[in-house]
Order: C-alpha cells, then sequence, then structure tokens
C-alpha cells in the first residue's frame, strides 16, 4: 500500500459501510451468523474458504474470527472495496489472502490456482451477474469446492413471476425497511456512502479505476431462486435449497 493510502482511516470507512449496508439489511448480521452456524455444523474446525465478491470483507472478517484454524481466500473487482478491507483486516495473521479479479471472466480461476476449497460463502453481491455469467460461475465452483464442501449465498432470491402477490408483499417489506432506516432513522445510504468516499483525495486513482471498470446496469432479468437452485444442481451439487428466509431475502445452501 502507498504512504497516501496509509494516511487513511480505513476503519472509519468500514465502520460506515457496515452501518449504510444495515439500513438496506436490517438482518445483516443474523444472516452471517446462520451462514457461520452453517459451516461449524458441517465443516471439520480446520478448512479453506473463498469470500466470493467479498467486498471489504464482511465475510472473511467474521469467519476467521470464529474459526481460529480456518483459511479464507477473498475476491472481488472493486479496487475501493479491496482497499478498505485490506487496510483494515489486512492478512488476519496470513490466514487471509485478497484476490482482484472479475468474475465475470475466468481469470480469477487462474490466480486461485489448482487449489479445492471447502467452502464458497457470498452475500448480496451475486445478483450483480447476468443470468448467463451466473450459470457459467456456478458450473466453475462445482469443479473447485471438494466433495462435501458447501457453497452459501445469502441475498434477494426473488419469488416466481407466477407469485405475484409473494413480489408485492416482498418489495413493500424492503421499500418500508429502507424508508424507516434513511427517511425516518437519517441512516447514511449507498450514494451518500460514495458520495463521501468520492472526496477523499488518496483514493482519486482508485476510484477513478473503479468508475472505469464499473458501468451502469439494469436489473429487471434479476434471478429467481428457481434459477439460482437449477444452475446449481446443473453445476454438481446434490442438495440445494433454503436454510433461513425473510421474505425474499435467503440463504441459498448447496451441498456439493
Amino acid at each position: 500500500m502507498t504512504n497516501n493510502l496509509l494516511k487513511i482511516n480505513w476503519q472509519h470507512w468500514l465502520e460506515r459501510w457496515d452501518a449504510q449496508q444495515s439500513g438496506y439489511l436490517p438482518y445483516r448480521e443474523e444472516r452471517f451468523q446462520v451462514m457461520l452456524d452453517t459451516i461449524a455444523y458441517l465443516l471439520p474446525k480446520s478448512f479453506t474458504a473463498i469470500d466470493l465478491a467479498c467486498g471489504p470483507g464482511a465475510i472473511s472478517q467474521r469467519l476467521l474470527n470464529r474459526f481460529p484454524q480456518a483459511n479464507c481466500i477473498a475476491i472481488d473487482y472493486d479496487p475501493v472495496l479491496l482497499a478498505i478491507g485490506q487496510g483494515v483486516l489486512g492478512t488476519m495473521g496470513d490466514r487471509l489472502r485478497w484476490i482482484e479479479a472479475d468474475l465475470t471472466q475466468d481469470d480469477w480461476l487462474e490466480q486461485l490456482g489448482e487449489i479445492q476449497v471447502d467452502a464458497v460463502l457470498t452475500t448480496t453481491a451475486l445478483h450483480w451477474l447476468p443470468i448467463d455469467r451466473l450459470v457459467h460461475l456456478y458450473q466453475k465452483l462445482g469443479q473447485i469446492i471438494r466433495p462435501g464442501g458447501v457453497f452459501l449465498n445469502g441475498d434477494h432470491l426473488y419469488f416466481p413471476s407466477h407469485l405475484g402477490m409473494f413480489q408485492r408483499l416482498a418489495k413493500a417489506v424492503q421499500t418500508q425497511q429502507k424508508e424507516q432506516a434513511f427517511s425516518v432513522g437519517n441512516q447514511e445510504d449507498w450514494e451518500h456512502w460514495w458520495e463521501a468516499i468520492e472526496q477523499e483525495a488518496e483514493l482519486k486513482e482508485l476510484l477513478a479505476e473503479r468508475h472505469r471498470r464499473f458501468q451502469p446496469r439494469f436489473t429487471e432479468n434479476e434471478p429467481t431462486l428457481a434459477i439460482h437452485e437449477a444452475a446449481l444442481r446443473e453445476a454438481g451439487f446434490r442438495e440445494v435449497s433454503t436454510i433461513w428466509q425473510r421474505f425474499d431475502d435467503r440463504i441459498l445452501l448447496a451441498v456439493r
């Protein structure tokens, strides 16, 4: 990390990140807890996990704190969020490795190397992928996760179109949660968090690179729960189902 980046109060930005994320996801910590409980039940004490689309390393931090014999590989393409995670967490005693890579390409597999892993965890991230890239990613996960290993995805996994009342209910709850957090509670939201960090002069180059990498996207075709389940089964996962749910916010577990 350069001298300019060493001047930044990374902990401050991570705490603000966690706070604004909780505005969108009031049960965020409960979701993390259930994912880690699942790991505790299904895996040995010593294991290797991937924090996929890790952002600033929310899963990595919680996982390595809970499991002192575990190792983790954190993968993301956002240079700003990666810098925050590395600035706060470092390597956590050489148990955490960071990879900067685009999940829509296969170069992350090249950086990962020939190893297989016991678990892949991700939250609030894979909805960014187009359906064809999501299916391709799941095929790759089916190859790198060991038999008996697990994939855990915590995200809004949507009800199918024929369940219109369910869709409207879930949307109404999500809208109410955001209104409570950002309008009533006056929490910082995603847009204001990014506006604030844009003022960090030392991050000018990383922010410019982030703008180059990411373009506005449309979200009308985000995959439903059924698409995730079918794609995982096709990728070789033998058991796939929801293990935690609040409306359409779910944890999807797939056992290899």
